[in-house]
């Protein structure tokens, strides 16, 4: 059965919950489909056997799919994550522990019902982008034997691939959880830094770490994201996460603006370009219109994270080891780390000032865009190509990656095509902080389009999302003082409003010039009959700025939803009925500009 079986969180609750299966028939049989798979692909350090598993199968036994949200949902963990009682060792022998306790983000998915069935293989310290440095032996690619699996996150994007797990958890500090997803036809979500608590995380580069969620759909994704993000007090890098990228958040995309990088690399690539551009065009079929930006500050970052003395802070996890016990280090390891020793505060500060620089850099190139798109990858490599350049090859694989962390942007990458010779190709969808289920919304809309056939050859059934998708920006209706260069236009413009579109309200509204002033303002009111289609304009501006702007209307407006043109329902501005009285009706003059002009 677990062969062809759907291990997609609804479809595989859906099978409990109509008693196709249960949790413990499911388990067992997925760890005996994971052990008979291992020896070809060594996705797993450990699979928990029978007696591991059953205090976690035994707690489901008075439960029911209705009480937990993930019930009996199986999961694999990265083996740099703790599992309380289950050895981590991070790819490393030598380095290993047995904890006591599990990791803050495990303990959450197992209290939601979720069912951990092993740990997995990794680039060792979650030092690589590939999958073959490991002394447990390489992970090759779920679909061509030719290539490898990705990494650092190689045995999580496997079990997710293989149908082993509905979900798997890996790290990403440099691309090792998009990588590994979009060679293996997966949505792997690096989510904003601190919003999955790493607590209970080996460390790679603490500053800069995140868990990410591997899975067959963006829309599971976004179900995981809502129900784990949470501030955790035992995690001194957690971050809160704010109101308007909540579960709800996820929703359907209209308009949105995407940045695409000038200069593309492919290295040589003769299929990526073209899969790119088909892209592009799903894109903009979805409402995308595509700007192209300036990408050479987003490179310069990513090369401070190998280039710079971040791998020092790499260095204060194996370092102790590596001079202690240099044979239990891969070569490859100690050749990436062997300079960190020599690395001096002058040069640290020296290199988080540029770094600072470059972020203001980025970070006023993506305030224009909802959204940048990238490849996940300028090309697949080999695993000849590893062999051969270990070094070389692996950065070839982060070059869309690396810079992500270290300017604090969400990412996800997701599938977009398949090459000829039927391996796997994604892109990255990456976005300003807390903007992570609108990604999300993106890319579960782009899965839709392209149509690709998840693993196991399954389709997406489930019905696209129809309320708006949301992100870290509030639209706002004008109607009046605040249109573009009126006088109270200077409030929007000072929280970095910006204008999206001048558009009409629907026949529906009255607008009344109301009575007092200057300023001179109008209000507009819903009507039963002999109403009109009023000129307004659509601005987005920050949501953290959305509730000094409210408490600074005046009475009797306020913001309410208005019904566009198009039929749109969005947030603007309405008056109060008392508002009326010494107003005077202008309906017929279609709109405040118009009225103004009338007045000279």
């Amino acid at each position: 059965m677990t062969a062809t079986f759907d291990l997609r969180l609804a479809t595989l609750s859906a099978a409990y919950t109509a008693g196709k299966t249960t949790p413990r028939q499911l388990i067992l049989e997925l760890r005996d489909r994971a052990a008979a798979l291992n020896g070809e692909f060594n996705a797993f350090i450990h699979l928990l056997n029978a007696e591991e598993l059953e205090p976690y199968l035994a707690a489901l036994d008075s439960r029911s799919p209705d009480e937990l949200p993930l019930y009996g949902i199986p999961f694999a963990i990265k083996d740099n994550i703790d599992l309380a009682g289950i050895p981590t060792t991070a790819a490393c022998p030598a380095f290993a522990y047995t904890p006591e306790t599990s990791a803050t983000l495990v303990e959450q998915l197992i209290a939601l019902g979720a069912i951990p069935l092993g740990k997995t293989n990794l680039d060792q310290f979650a030092t690589g982008l590939n999958g073959t440095r490991s002394p447990y032996g390489e992970c090759r690619n779920s679909v061509h034997p030719a290539y490898p699996s990705g990494g650092s996150s190689a045995g999580s994007s496997l079990a997710v691939a293989l149908g082993i797990c509905s979900f798997a958890l890996g790290t990403d500090t440099a691309g090792s959880g998009r990588v590994p997803a979009a060679l293996n036809n997966l949505v792997g979500l690096k989510a904003s830094k601190g919003l999955i608590s790493t607590a209970g995380v080996v460390p790679a580069c603490r500053t800069l770490d995140c868990v990410t969620f591997f899975t067959a759909t963006a829309a599971e994704a976004s179900q995981l994201l809502a129900l784990t993000a949470s501030l955790d007090p035992g995690d001194e890098y957690s971050r809160a996460n704010p109101a308007w990228n909540d579960g709800s958040a996820f929703g359907k995309v209209s308009s949105f603006r995407f940045g695409v990088p000038s200069g593309l690399e492919f290295l040589g690539c003769p299929e990526s370009p073209a899969l790119f551009a088909t892209t592009i065009e799903h894109l903009q079929a979805l409402g995308g219109e595509p700007v192209e930006i300036d990408f050479k500050p987003f490179l310069e970052a990513a090369r401070l994270l190998y280039e710079g003395p971040w791998v020092s802070e790499r260095y204060s996890v194996a370092g102790a080891l590596i001079e202690q016990q240099p044979d239990a280090v891969l070569p490859v390891i100690k050749a990436v780390l062997e300079k960190a020793p020599g690395t001096t505060a002058v040069q640290l500060f020296r290199a988080q000032y540029r770094l600072q620089q470059l972020k203001a850099i980025c970070d006023r190139i993506m305030a224009e865009v909802d959204c940048v798109l990238t490849p996940a990858y300028p090309r697949p490599v080999t695993l000849d190509e590893l062999h051969a350049e270990p070094v070389k090859r692996n950065s070839d694989l982060g070059y869309y990656t690396n810079f992500m962390n270290m300017l604090d942007y969400a990412a996800v990458a997701v599938p977009a095509g398949t090459m000829q010779n039927g391996l796997p190709w994604g892109v990255t969808l990456f976005g300003r902080a807390f903007t992570d289920q609108y990604l999300l919304s993106l890319a579960d809309a782009l899965q839709r389009s392209t149509e690709i056939p998840l693993i196991g050859g399954q389709t997406i059934t489930k019905p696209a999302p129809t309320h708006p998708a949301r992100n870290d920006q509030a639209r706002l209706v004008v109607c009046g003082a605040h249109l573009d260069g009126l006088p109270l236009n200077g409030q929007l413009k000072q929280r970095n409003g910006r204008l999206l579109e001048a558009t009409h309200s629907s026949a529906d509204y009255k607008l009344y010039a109301l009575a007092g002033g200057p300023p001179f303002r109008p209000g507009m009111v819903r009507a039963a009959d002999g109403g009109a289609a009023i000129e307004v304009e659509v601005w987005e501006i920050p949501s953290s700025e959305l509730g000094s702007f409210l408490t600074g209307i005046p009475a009797p407006l306020g913001l309410g939803k208005v019904q566009l043109a198009d039929g749109r329902w969005e947030t603007g501005f309405i008056c109060e009925p008392y508002g009326l009285e010494g107003a005077v009706d202008i309906t017929e003059f279609g709109g405040w500009r118009a009225y103004m002009r009338s007045q000279r």
